[in-house]
């Protein structure tokens, strides 16, 4: 019985002291205090250096705007996983969490379980709520109130290389529908002999939007498994035709973030790809012989009526339940991420189509960069046209496994493997996720 006695001890000492070492680590920790300079201290955990950057810019400028309120922002970059497991420990333990934090999008669930370990932020919001696209606020909510603000809506667009139209004599203004674009495809093989398109088969990009413009999704709002309906169905039967037809092939590599793909594409290697407008980044850097070449427009539609994008991806940032300095955190944080001045930044800085839709026709946004000399001046005329069209997915706890088993279950055995039908695909997987 002493052993027993003695052995709790020894480890309620190492667990209060493990918690004692992560409260008191500042550069980790929720807890603030003045600097040198008068400067309160804020620290906020991140898992992408270019966030790290923005925030550190935004910081600057706050400083420059509230000399009586300034920030001493200690920012963190971590591994993704690194940063998320921790995170979420830290709520859980009630110690050690940063005032801000990054979570990207198919996490941010797991932080609203239960009673969220997260500041409300609807009283920064609201204010600004009637010029943001509102699925953008959405994911980030529950029961009517607000836990993240997002960098970007993430729209999905097609990209057509119009060299390459332009020798089959197609117009990507006159592709309507999908239909068009199958037809257009056509064209582009025979007079080119290269591919209209590139489809994905270990990643979600090619497949998920598609079906998110439609009003569908692998989950309903409810949180039922709806995987297996007939528009998803429907709709990878139609990717799966396109293979079939020579139309399209599966992407090198796998997925449109692969170096085969990459070098693929830069040599004119297909005449379009389906991502959202944050893989701008990815021509201007790893596809630079593209430069004048591609061109942006809206995803073609289903139907007559339908939608012509998809709202993808996404990274809420939050304020933690540990800050001590709620207000002045949240008011940082409008200005960084809610705020005119920050929207445009997030344009300028990140290349990211920001949520504000009023500075979409900001002369700012206009001004000559990477991103205007690679696809031309009329960005955001295109995001403009279908403001109103950016349904965003849903996401759940079970988001994360859904996502894998989708790619490896269904995308790459329909078709890479073509090994089964894509009802059949789809079904068996929906099976398999309803009993999570």
């Amino acid at each position: 019985m002493k052993k027993v006695s003695l052995l709790l001890l020894v480890l309620f000492m190492a667990v209060s002291t493990f918690l004692a070492g992560c409260s008191s680590d500042s550069s980790n920790s929720g807890q603030s205090s003045k600097g040198a300079d008068g400067a309160t201290k804020l620290t906020l955990w991140t898992f992408q250096e270019l966030h790290t950057k923005f925030y550190k810019f935004m910081a600057d400028e706050w400083n420059k705007k509230h000399p009586d309120k300034k920030i001493q922002l200690q920012v963190t970059t971590y591994p993704y996983d690194d940063m998320h497991n921790k995170l979420l420990l830290s709520l859980q333990s009630g110690v050690g969490a940063p005032d801000i934090a990054d979570i990207e999008i198919s996490r941010f669930s797991n932080y609203l379980k239960g009673k969220p370990q997260l500041v409300e932020l609807n009283d920064i919001i609201d204010p600004e709520k009637d010029k943001i696209v509102q699925s953008r606020l959405d994911i980030y909510s529950k029961g009517g109130k607000y836990y993240g603000i997002d960098f970007h809506v993430g729209a999905t667009v097609i990209y057509y290389n119009k060299e390459l139209l332009d020798k089959a004599g197609v117009d990507p203004n006159k592709i309507v529908t999908w239909d068009d674009f199958k037809e257009a495809g056509k064209k582009v093989v025979s007079a080119t002999g290269r591919p209209m398109i590139t489809i994905e088969t270990s990643d979600l990009w090619s497949y998920w939007p598609l079906i998110v413009q439609q009003g569908s999704d692998f989950y309903g709002k409810d949180g039922t498994v709806t995987l297996d309906n007939d528009i998803n169905v429907k709709t990878l039967t139609f990717l799966k035709q396109l293979l079939d037809e020579k139309i399209a092939i599966a992407t090198p590599g796998g997925d449109h973030h692969a170096e085969e793909y990459y070098g693929f594409m830069n040599k004119g290697g297909a005449a379009s790809v389906v991502m959202p407008m944050w893989y701008m980044g990815r021509f201007t850097d790893y596809m630079p012989d593209l430069k004048g070449k591609m061109i942006i427009r809206p995803m073609p539609k289903w139907t007559a009526d339908g939608k012509r994008s998809a709202g993808m991806g996404g990274t809420g940032t939050a304020i933690t339940n540990q800050c001590k300095n709620v207000e002045l955190a949240k008011e940082f944080l409008a200005f960084a991420k809610l705020s005119k001045e920050g929207n445009i930044q997030i344009w300028k800085q990140l290349g990211f189509d920001p949520i504000r839709w009023d500075v979409w026709s900001d002369p700012a946004l206009k001004e000559p960069n990477k991103y205007t000399e690679y696809f031309g001046n009329d960005i955001f005329d295109t995001l403009t046209s279908m403001k109103d069209e950016i349904d965003s997915p849903t996401i759940t706890e079970n988001t994360p496994k859904m996502n894998q088993l989708v790619v490896q279950s269904v995308l790459y055995k329909v078709l890479k493997e073509k090994s089964v039908s894509p009802e059949q695909a789809l079904k068996n997987a929906a099976n398999e996720m309803s009993k999570q």
